[in-house]
């Protein structure tokens, strides 16, 4: 990420303030997977604290989706209406804050109303921080945006990896949650002054005309939806399967979600050259094929040392292929570049919504290990499906 520094930039602005601003919104970046993280490494202990079955489970975490789908559109106003700055920082505080509510629960509506309010933040900050990245990229000239994304799976790495030592030692998830807050609080205040300043960074919230909604789009939605909804799913219900179906230890349990996010975090930082090198389709299609295999891995491992490697190479094969979605979306010349990449985005959370209760209720009906295959299939669908990120031939 050092590379950051030595773009050329344009003459009209100040480098060091361009530099600032994208340190402040990697960042942010960095921020949302460490709250994420911090919140999916304790989901087993409050499980266990609430007493909740698989079901139950996730029907609470539903709440996390709906609270996304309702902030989504309300942050996009509140970007075109105050600038992506602005939101981006506030809505930072929020989403620290919101991270204690989990915690508060004491049983499953509680907890279902409390991720939902933590689902409303995350959204609302998953749409500012995102246009700040569109806007320093603008500025900037060159591609960064899968380096955020990079940062976001840095942060799942370390919330996950610490939270499961911290859960290992017993330490009560409100005690946790709160001392992560205050370190969040204190980054957020630091960097929130650098965030860059521009009009352009909501254009990506345009809306876009549903009778024209061109095949590639759909598509592309499509992949996003899958994609998704299975990272929801390997973050929501890998540490239960390793605790529950390998009996695995609080730490273990944890870091099935760290070693995801690791996978992902490293091969982000090199999609851009994996992509230079095998074009876009390739590198899709080869990733979603990765990421099956390494979900076979983990869902027919008989212990947890098998699994986790499993899950390391899921992240890496998800790693590239929402980054490469969006960049295909904003390439389709028919379209307006900012509402076809937040319709990619929008069924993703369409994703969100629907995956977890669903895992939960098939793990009911038979199993958790037969629910999670469900991602081995929407993993070959995308492999299917990749030629519609090559835009250039449609």
């Amino acid at each position: 990420m050092a590379k950051a520094t030595e773009l050329t930039l344009p003459h009209t602005l100040q480098p060091s303030a361009l530099t600032a601003a994208w340190w402040a919104v990697a960042a942010r970046f960095l921020l949302h997977g460490l709250i994420v993280s911090t919140w999916v490494s304790r989901i087993p202990s409050l499980q266990s604290t609430l007493s909740l079955t698989n079901a139950s489970l996730g029907v609470c975490l539903l709440g996390t989706a709906v609270g996304s789908v309702l902030g989504v559109p309300g942050a996009g106003w509140l970007v075109a209406r105050f600038g992506s700055k602005q939101v981006a920082a506030w809505s930072t505080i929020g989403f620290c804050f919101a991270l204690l509510a989990p915690a508060l629960a004491v049983n499953a509506p509680t907890l279902f109303l409390a991720l939902a309010l933590y689902g409303l933040l995350a959204g609302a900050n998953d749409v500012a921080i995102n246009s700040q990245a569109v806007a320093v990229e603008a500025e900037i000239g060159e591609p960064t945006m899968s380096r955020f994304h990079a940062l976001f799976s840095l942060g799942g790495m370390f919330g996950a990896g610490l939270g499961g030592l911290i859960a290992a030692r017993g330490v009560a998830p409100l005690i946790h949650f709160g001392t992560a807050a205050i370190f969040f609080l204190v980054i957020s205040a630091c960097t929130a002054p650098f965030l860059w300043h521009s009009q352009n960074a909501a254009r990506h919230v345009s809306r876009l005309d549903l009778r024209r909604i061109p095949r590639t789009l759909i598509l592309l939605t499509i992949i996003g939806s899958c994609m998704f909804l299975s990272e929801g799913a390997v973050a929501d219900w890998s540490g239960v399967y390793l605790k529950q179906v390998l009996l695995a230890n609080p730490a273990s349990a944890a870091a099935g979600y760290a070693l995801f996010s690791t996978g992902m975090a490293i091969f982000r930082l090199f999609g851009d050259t994996v992509t230079r090198r095998l074009g876009p389709v390739m590198t899709v299609r080869a990733g979603a094929l990765l990421a099956a295999c390494g979900l076979t891995v983990a869902l027919t491992a008989q212990a947890p040392a098998w699994a986790l490697p499993g899950f390391a190479l899921t992240g890496a094969g998800f790693s590239v292929i929402v980054p490469l979605a969006f960049s295909a979306g904003g390439n389709i010349n028919s379209l307006p570049a900012g509402a076809a990449i937040a319709t990619v985005s929008g069924s993703g959370y369409i994703g969100f919504l629907f995956g977890p209760p669903l895992i939960g209720f098939i793990a009911h009906a038979s199993s958790l290990r037969a629910a999670l295959f469900l991602l081995v299939g929407l993993s070959l669908l995308t492999a299917v499906l990749a030629n519609a990120v090559d835009v250039t031939k449609q």
